[in-house]
């Protein structure tokens, strides 16, 4: 499939609004299915008894195919010198899998199906994340990363909309699943140009001849190694923050917890949106990334410090906003350091180690942690982390 360059000109306002749709669907794909759907499934294969220990191999195993998903179909994106093709089948064969997910009728055949399920996921998942580089030029890496921005509380929101109606059975909520994910990343695959093929130097005019580890560059360096930072401190609060709640107010509900948690979404997106398009206008990508790490480290340093529930919620708001406006920018903003156009899909591939590594490390981290220094111990640590991830990017150039 020939798909046309932009040039050095800047990518319509219409392909980067179907593209950040199609990035919602991703989200949609995993978040409710992940964080509510499975662990009913589960719950119902092994019991109550045994739903954790199952719920932790099942994390484990597709947190690998994932990871190593994401890589190779990127790889395989690059070297054909087409997107389009992989996300399209992705797409069909991650939603076909969503639906056998109900029809499983072992832990054993649920474990080979979310194998399955992360590979395709990660076929439509890891081309799409190339495909913005190919053609978003850097002059709206800020405006991009601020539309990215939308995909987790969209997620979060595709979750409450599903599991609304008790009437609705596990089935039915797959299949919605599925059908809500192809609604959102058709109309990218459908429209007319919108990249240029892979193995062709971007917008920004970078040299495709680079051919040294991508992490022997320094500024990829720096910038994994933030993200990474800041990953590990959403993680934890991501898998642990409705214990914490319960454990200062036990009177704090899941479905209030669910509904702190998507307001927080909802309210990065519009923010982040702006920082974005103040970042480009003034040619600042970096700053913004800076600062949003250390305001996540002041809000887990006074989380740290809560005592009542709406001390609670109000540190958790602070460090939720500066996150994730931190995270959504810098998917956009790692688009213009990575040293290979030609490899976009393969570097991409393992930046997404920074998203799947924490998620099996910090379950052990947390373990280990709170019997012995409390809630407020881990969330010290993590705000070292996260203030170690402003220190590193404030040391970069302002211009990259």
């Amino acid at each position: 499939m020939a798909e046309p360059s932009v040039g050095g000109s800047r990518a319509p306002r219409a392909f980067l609004i179907a593209y950040a749709l199609a990035w919602c669907g991703g989200a949609i794909a995993y978040v409710p299915f992940l964080t509510i759907l499975l662990p009913v499934r589960v719950e119902l294969l092994a019991g109550a008894q045994h739903s954790i220990t199952w719920l932790a191999y099942l994390a484990f195993a597709g947190a690998i195919a994932a990871s190593l998903g994401h890589i190779g179909f990127g790889y395989l994106s690059d070297i054909t010198r087409v997107r389009r093709p992989w996300i399209g089948a992705g797409l069909i064969l991650s939603s076909l899998l969503l639906v056998l997910v109900g029809k499983a009728g072992s832990l054993a055949g649920l474990l080979t199906v979310i194998i399955l399920w992360q590979l395709a996921l990660n076929m439509m998942l890891a081309p799409l994340a190339a495909w913005a580089g190919d053609c978003v030029p850097d002059a709206q890496k800020g405006l991009l990363g601020g539309l990215l921005a939308f995909a987790p509380a969209l997620g979060a929101l595709s979750g409450a909309a599903v599991t609304w109606s008790d009437l609705a059975t596990a089935d039915i909520r797959l299949g919605a699943i599925a059908v809500l994910v192809c609604l959102c990343v058709a109309p990218v695959l459908l429209m007319r140009g919108g990249s240029q093929p892979a193995g062709i130097a971007a917008a920004d005019g970078k040299s495709a001849d680079g051919g040294k580890w991508f992490l022997a560059n320094p500024l990829v360096r720096r910038m994994w190694l933030a993200r990474l930072a800041v990953q590990i401190a959403e993680a934890a609060l991501f898998a642990y923050l409705y214990l914490w709640f319960r454990s200062i107010d036990p009177a704090m509900g899941d479905h209030r917890t669910a509904r702190v948690f998507s307001t927080v979404l909802l309210l990065s997106a519009p923010l982040a949106l702006m920082i974005g398009h103040w970042a480009d206008r003034h040619a600042k990508p970096i700053w913004p990334l800076a600062i949003a790490a250390m305001v996540s480290s002041l809000g887990l340093v006074t989380m740290a410090l809560a005592s009542d529930l709406f001390w609670a919620i109000g540190t958790y708001a602070l460090f939720g906003l500066a996150s994730s406006v931190f995270l959504a920018l810098h998917s956009a903003q790692t688009l213009r350091v990575l040293p290979r156009p030609d490899r976009r899909g393969r570097d991409l591939g393992l930046f997404n180690l920074t998203n799947t590594v924490p998620s099996l490390v910090m379950p052990w981290l947390v373990l280990a942690m709170v019997p012995q220094f409390g809630f407020a111990g881990v969330f010290v640590l993590l705000a070292a982390l996260a203030l170690s991830a402003g220190l590193v990017l404030i040391r970069l150039p302002s211009h990259i």
